[in-house]
C-alpha cells in the first residue's frame, strides 16, 4: 500500500490512469488506415520480435471491460489518446463512421461509469499517407493536423473533461527524426529540426482549431527530464546546458515564451525552416494546462558521442527494468521549477510509471513520485493530477511486448487482465477517501 493519502494532495486532486491507442487498441478493422508504426513495426530490426500493434490488448473489442477496471479502482479519469488513422483513414478528407462511433461508445462508456474523459490528439500513430508527403518534416501537417483537430472537436468536444494536442513533441521529433528510434524512424538533423518546430506549429494550429469548435480546458503534454551536470568541470555544465536546450527549453521556452533557447537556433540555423519565427505567436497560443510526463533524469557530459558536444551518461542510481533511473526528487524539481519560471496554469503529472516486473518496486516507485508531488505542492505547484503509466501492460514502442508499464498484468494469448499490487494500492487509497 501507499505512505501517502488522497487527502495530502488536497480535496479536488485528478487520479487518473493513462494509455495510448496504438499500444492498446488493436482493431486494424472497419475502415482503419495504416499509420507510421504499423509499417515501422512490421520492418526487421525496428522493435523487439517484430511485434506489433495489430492486436496489442484489444482494447477495441474490450474496452469496457477496462473502463470498468478505471471505474473500480476509484480512479477520476481516464486519459486516453484518438487514433488519426481510425478517424481519418488518409490522413485528410474523408472521416471514418466507424471510427466515431467507436470513441462515441468509449467517450460515452466514460461518462456512464463517472469517468472523466481526458483526450490526446496525436500519441504518435501518423496517418501513412501524410508520411507519404513528409510528415512532420512538411510544414502543411499544420493545416492537415488542424483539419483533424476541427474533427475531434467538433463530434466530440463538448464530452470531452480535458484536450491535449500532441503527447510529448520531444519523442514526435528528436526521438524519430535523429535518433531513430521511433516511427517514422529517421536519423537526420535537417528532418529532426524541421519537425521540432513544425510538431509545435501544428500544436498551435490545433489549440486554434479547437477553440474554433468552442472545446474548452486545452493543453499540450510534454516530456521532461531533470537535466544534470556529470561533473562541476565547465564543459560538463555547459554540456548540462545544452542537455536541457535539446530537451526541456525548446518546447517550454516556444510553448510559454514564444522563442526557442538562442544555444539551439544559433546551432541548427541552417537546419530550421526559413522564417520560423513568424510562426511563434501560433506555436505560443494561450493554454488552460500543461500536462508533463516524467519518467528519469538526463546526466551530461563533454564528448563525442551527443549532439554539439553533449554527450548523456549512465547514472548510479537504481533503475528499472529498462535500465531508467528512478529519480522522484527530479519530478518535484521540475514541477518547482516550471510553475517558478514558465507558468501559474494548472500542472498535471500526465504520465509517470515504470517498466518492471516486480510490482513491489513499481508499488514504492508511485509512492515516492505521489510524495514527490506533494513536496512541489508544498513549494508552490499548483499540481492538480497524477496520472499512472499505464493502465495496461502494453506495445511499449520499439520495445515491443517485452517491456511491461501496467498496473494491471495483461496475458496477451488470452488477453485476460490481472490487477498488480499496485493498481490494488491505488485502489485502496482512492477509495479510503471518498
Amino acid at each position: 500500500m501507499f505512505s501517502i493519502s488522497r487527502d495530502e494532495l488536497g480535496p479536488n486532486f485528478t487520479f487518473g490512469a493513462a494509455t495510448a491507442a496504438y499500444q492498446i487498441e488493436g482493431g486494424q478493422t472497419d475502415g482503419r488506415g495504416t499509420s507510421i508504426w504499423d509499417t515501422f513495426s512490421s520492418t526487421p530490426g525496428n522493435v523487439k520480435n517484430l511485434d506489433t500493434g495489430a492486436i496489442a490488448c484489444d482494447h477495441y473489442n474490450r474496452w469496457p471491460g477496462d473502463l470498468d477496471l478505471i471505474r473500480d479502482g476509484g480512479f477520476d479519469a481516464y486519459r486516453f489518446s484518438f487514433a488519426w488513422p481510425r478517424l481519418i483513414p488518409e490522413g485528410i478528407g474523408a472521416v471514418n463512421p466507424k471510427g466515431l462511433e467507436f470513441y462515441d461508445r468509449l467517450i460515452d462508456g466514460m461518462l456512464e461509469r463517472g469517468i472523466k474523459p481526458y483526450a490526446t490528439l496525436y500519441h504518435w500513430d501518423l496517418p501513412s499517407p501524410l508520411q507519404d508527403k513528409g510528415g512532420w518534416m512538411n510544414r502543411d501537417i499544420a493545416s492537415w493536423f488542424a483539419e483533424y483537430a476541427a474533427v475531434v472537436g467538433h463530434h466530440f468536444g463538448d464530452r470531452l473533461h480535458a484536450t491535449a494536442t500532441i503527447n510529448e513533441p520531444w519523442c514526435v521529433a528528436f526521438l524519430s527524426h535523429f535518433l531513430g528510434i521511433h516511427a517514422p524512424g529517421y536519423r537526420d538533423l535537417r528532418a529532426a529540426s524541421r519537425a521540432m518546430h513544425h510538431v509545435l506549429f501544428a500544436h498551435g494550429t490545433a489549440i486554434d482549431a479547437l477553440r474554433a469548435e468552442s472545446v474548452k480546458n486545452l493543453g499540450i503534454v510534454l516530456n521532461l527530464e531533470k537535466t544534470e551536470a556529470a561533473s562541476d568541470k565547465r564543459e560538463d555544465l555547459e554540456a548540462q546546458n545544452l542537455g536541457d536546450a535539446l530537451f526541456n527549453r525548446w518546447y517550454l521556452d516556444g510553448v510559454f515564451k514564444g522563442r526557442y533557447p538562442e544555444a539551439l537556433t544559433s546551432r541548427l540555423a541552417e537546419y530550421l525552416p526559413e522564417g520560423f519565427e513568424k510562426d511563434m505567436e501560433v506555436v505560443s497560443r494561450p493554454l488552460d494546462w500543461l500536462g508533463i510526463n516524467y519518467y528519469t533524469r538526463g546526466l551530461y557530459a563533454a564528448g563525442p558521442n551527443g549532439l554539439f558536444g553533449a554527450e548523456r551518461r549512465s547514472g548510479d542510481l537504481e533503475t528499472s527494468d529498462l535500465g531508467w533511473e528512478i529519480y522522484p526528487q527530479g519530478l518535484e524539481d521540475l514541477l518547482v521549477r516550471v510553475n517558478r519560471d514558465y507558468t501559474k496554469l494548472p500542472l498535471y503529472v500526465t504520465e509517470t510509471g515504470m517498466s518492471e516486473t516486480n510490482d513491489e518496486r513499481r508499488v514504492k516507485y508511485y509512492d515516492d513520485h505521489l510524495r514527490a508531488v506533494a513536496n512541489a505542492q508544498g513549494q508552490g505547484a499548483d499540481v492538480r493530477g497524477f496520472f499512472a503509466w499505464s493502465l495496461l501492460d502494453n506495445y511499449e514502442w520499439s520495445q515491443g511486448y517485452t517491456s511491461r508499464f501496467g498496473i494491471v498484468h495483461v496475458d496477451y494469448e488470452t488477453q485476460v487482465r490481472t490487477p498488480k499490487a499496485s493498481y490494488r494500492a491505488f485502489q485502496g487509497m482512492l477509495h479510503n477517501t471518498r
